[in-house]
């Protein structure tokens, strides 16, 4: 089996790589840097520009799924120039991919593209899973389904469309739990807000599993990729603490000052997401990092 992963450079895109070699999967990749181009016979890369719609369409060649994850961060400060781009590197990536498609003959049976849990309303007492559409105008929200709404123009070209709704990936080599690491590591670290909001997490190596499960059983639809037992922000904080060894003291960080530092970007902190695992769980994959704790202390001890 070969795949095409755009985003394959990045942190949740560096996992499925080294999962996929593991099982045998040799990939293809997108990148936008010519720099960065390989070409081993089980990691080849090929160029990409979603901001001009330039692809090499060689990178299609002998591929029998997509694994799309390419978009530009979120966790940069919300300008309203940098919101554009927020969305037209997530549209006009997937455009790029999906009209390159239709003038070639290719082997892509599917799809499996990130996506996040942003689309899913605040809410400290809801129980989101994938059959809610409720939902409501928040920036990420919008992000997301427009993202998804691109997604699936790979069914114009005969291709099984599956979605994955990313939750807090906790990693040891970036993202979120290391600047989250960082304040508590010097006996600063504090709950946001109430610290009641939810947070659903993801250990990576979960994250990068349930791609390859939806990829390799051939599940079409969405699936939220989060862990089993959703914590609060400030059992979170709690235990990334207890994994450090280190004390909690501080007050809880207020809004106000987090929306005066952060701007719009403040949301990422103070949205409260309970999200189902469910639907993955009852097609058979199983999780290796249920726990938070168990989780940190792999990440972090």
């Amino acid at each position: 089996m070969r795949v095409l992963i755009t985003g394959a450079t990045g942190l949740i895109g560096q996992e499925i790589v080294k999962l996929c070699h593991e099982k045998g999967i040799a990939v293809n990749y997108l990148t936008t840097s010519k720099s960065k181009i390989k070409k081993a016979e089980n990691y080849q890369g090929f160029y990409w520009n979603p901001k001009t719609q330039d692809i090499d369409a060689s990178c299609f060649g002998a591929v029998d799924a997509i694994i799309h994850l390419a978009g530009a961060t979120v966790s940069k400060r919300w300008t309203p120039a940098y919101k554009e781009e927020i969305i037209s590197s997530r549209i006009n990536g997937t455009r790029l991919l999906i009209n390159t498609l239709k003038g070639e003959p290719h082997s892509i049976k599917q799809v499996v593209s990130a996506s996040a849990i942003g689309v899913y309303p605040d809410s400290l007492i809801h129980y989101y899973d994938e059959t809610f559409n409720d939902f409501d105008d928040s920036f990420l929200s919008d992000v997301v389904q427009k993202w998804e709404h691109a997604v699936d123009g790979f069914s114009q070209v005969c291709i099984t469309v599956s979605k994955v709704r990313i939750g807090l990936v906790l990693s040891n080599k970036g993202g979120a739990l290391q600047e989250m690491v960082k304040p508590i590591k010097f006996g600063l670290g504090a709950a946001f807000g109430s610290g009641k909001q939810w947070q659903s997490w993801v250990h990576i190596n979960d994250l990068a599993r349930i791609f390859l499960y939806v990829l390799e059983n051939k599940l079409s639809g969405i699936y939220n990729g989060v862990a089993t037992n959703p914590v609060t922000n400030l059992e979170l904080t709690k235990t990334i603490a207890k994994a450090l060894g280190k004390p909690l003291f501080l007050p809880n960080i207020p809004k106000f000052f987090m929306k005066l530092a952060l701007g719009d970007m403040h949301t990422l902190l103070f949205d409260s997401q309970r999200v189902s695992s469910k639907k993955i769980e009852d097609k058979g994959f199983q999780y290796e990092a249920h726990h938070l704790q168990s989780a940190l202390e792999d990440l972090l001890g």
